[in-house]
């Protein structure tokens, strides 16, 4: 079973009498624990899935399916609860509160969603701070800790409610060469040891070069896919 199913997706927005089509009829399938990378210029309409994906938008018309759910018929509170129990995001300019810690902005999903105890999102976020290989950081606040330091807690923090999927936009922008390789082997390694999918919106060579699956997008459409698993083009 796909855990995105996206079926003729298109999304317009209105600015005054201007009409804009930022997809134009996306259809594709995404398998639970893949790597998946859509890619193409600012402006292709990267940004604009992953946001209905993500179900912080709906689409103008077609049908996404998440986990088996058709996320576009959700209402706010529907899909937001559906979004804390299923998804996480990475940023690329990392969303950290910058009042709380490296191990309270871990944690602060946890309790939106009220999913466990105190003890229990204690314990889940040390090991998800160990996970990322920022334990020694946990008491430190964003602004004292580095940029790759920042998307490492990010990664953390999008992980906390075990999501079945986490959606990454342009996460390494921020980041210079070497550190954005090493964010990216960070989430290749928790995506095989939790089975959880990556799906990047991105322009970047670094993470299009480790992808597994590698989605074209110009101009609102599909303009090419990659499945580099089994040799599929």
């Amino acid at each position: 079973m796909s855990l995105i199913e996206a079926r003729d997706l298109k999304k317009t927005y209105h600015a005054g009498d201007v009409e804009v089509q930022a997809l134009k009829g996306l259809s594709f399938e995404i398998e639970p624990a893949s790597f998946v990378s859509f890619v193409g210029p600012s402006g292709s309409g990267k940004t604009t899935l992953l946001n209905l994906v993500g179900c912080l938008d709906k689409p103008t018309s077609g049908s996404l399916h998440v986990a088996g759910t058709e996320v576009a018929s959700l209402g706010r509170a529907d899909g937001a609860t559906f979004r804390g129990n299923n998804i996480g995001f990475v940023f690329q300019d990392f969303n950290l509160i910058p009042v709380l810690t490296v191990a309270e902005n871990v944690e602060y999903p946890l309790m939106m969603i009220d999913c466990c105890s105190g003890r229990e999102r204690r314990e889940r976020v040390a090991g998800l701070l160990e996970a990322v290989g920022m334990s020694d950081q946990a008491k430190k606040f964003p602004g004292q800790i580095s940029g790759g330091q920042k998307q490492r807690v990010a990664v953390a923090r999008a992980l906390a409610g075990n999501p079945r999927l986490v959606l990454a936009d342009e996460p390494t922008a921020n980041l210079d060469h070497e550190t954005a390789f090493m964010v990216i082997d960070l989430m290749k390694s928790l995506k095989e040891k939790r089975e959880t999918t990556f799906l990047f919106s991105t322009h970047d060579p670094k993470i299009v070069e480790e992808a597994e699956i590698v989605y074209t997008i110009e101009d609102g459409l599909l303009k090419g896919f990659e499945d580099r698993r089994n040799g599929n083009g």
